[in-house]
């Protein structure tokens, strides 16, 4: 399919059939020359069965994944599908679980009823966003991948979106941050940038901006010294925060090891510090931007067994710290 409007000239029922893992629609039908009277009786004589009003199946089972998202588009047609559903067609089977809803993107000026299963979400620039050429007809990878990254239920599952995309090889960072600043306005859009910035840089100055301002100030825990140089033997280091108790932070910014060496590296750090008196902890992205009152909880029951004599304070009336009081 290689237009948005228009089916390939001279196509049979069978072509829409196999083309379309057995999914055709009503408007496909009768451009192969079927008649209204002719699809009655391919549905009483279970040739066909129905799954959406004017979208059948040639088969009376339970339609598979792709049947079904096929079933979605064509539906909506002209359609595209989106969010998890475009990925997962994108990536094929066994990348990532089958979404229960299949999500199609039409135009804006369009009204299309969603039938059960089936999001329908009305979109500008529906024509260059969609990869027609393919089946079903998808929107393009990193457009997807950013929108399901907005929409996620929070910052944690934002970046595993991000992270799967990259560790998968599909994109890279500095494609994904392109696409997000295509966007006029983006949710955490500025959060989204700083990630994929991070990654491509290999540093990770959001998660310790995060760790400073949701950890260590709203519980008034010891804010510590930041990027405090060591020098182990010929070798200089950089500590993420260190503080006068021996308590040493590292966060661990990456989002998946890219090889043991780099693991190797923070074992040995933690070793050398360990020799130097002071007590290392490791603190990832779920335990700030997804647990940070829990992180806060423990960074305080640290820095007391250390002989810290403050208190930490909670952030809001559900913080971790106000129900351990």
């Amino acid at each position: 399919m290689t237009s948005p409007h228009a089916w390939p000239p001279g196509w049979s029922v069978a072509d829409f059939l196999d083309d379309q893992h057995g999914v055709v629609s009503r408007t496909q039908l009768l451009a192969s020359g079927e008649t209204p009277a002719g699809i009655r009786r391919l549905i009483r004589r279970r040739e066909l069965s129905v799954v959406h009003p004017g979208v059948y199946l040639d088969h009376t089972g339970e339609p598979h994944w792709l049947q079904r998202a096929w079933a979605a588009v064509l539906h909506a047609w002209p359609a595209a599908l989106a969010g998890e559903a475009a990925l997962r067609a994108h990536e094929g089977p066994g990348k990532r679980p089958d979404p229960v809803t299949v999500e199609v993107f039409v135009a804006r000026s369009r009204t299309v009823l969603a039938p059960p299963g089936v999001r329908i979400r009305r979109v500008d620039g529906l024509a260059r966003r969609t990869v027609w050429s393919v089946g079903p007809p998808r929107v393009r990878y990193d457009d997807a991948a950013i929108d399901v990254a907005c929409r996620a239920a929070s910052d944690l599952e934002a970046l595993g979106v991000l992270a799967g995309v990259v560790q998968g090889r599909r994109s890279t960072a500095g494609r994904l941050a392109a696409e997000l600043g295509a966007r006029e306005r983006a949710p955490r859009q500025a959060w989204l940038a700083g990630v994929l910035t991070d990654i491509a840089e290999g540093s990770c100055s959001v998660l310790e901006h995060g760790y400073l301002t949701r950890v260590v100030r709203p519980h008034g825990l010891p804010p510590g010294d930041r990027q405090v140089r060591d020098a182990i033997g010929s070798r200089i280091v950089y500590r993420d925060c260190e503080h006068e108790d021996g308590l040493v932070v590292e966060l661990d910014g990456r989002l998946f090891h890219d090889s043991a060496q780099g693991r190797d590296l923070d074992m040995e750090r933690d070793l050398d510090a360990a020799l130097a008196g002071k007590h290392t902890v490791r603190i990832g992205w779920g335990q700030v931007f997804d647990r940070s009152c829990v992180t806060a909880v423990k960074v305080a029951a640290l820095h007391r067994s250390r002989g810290w004599a403050g208190t930490p304070q909670p952030c809001g009336h559900e913080c971790g710290i106000g129900a351990t009081r």
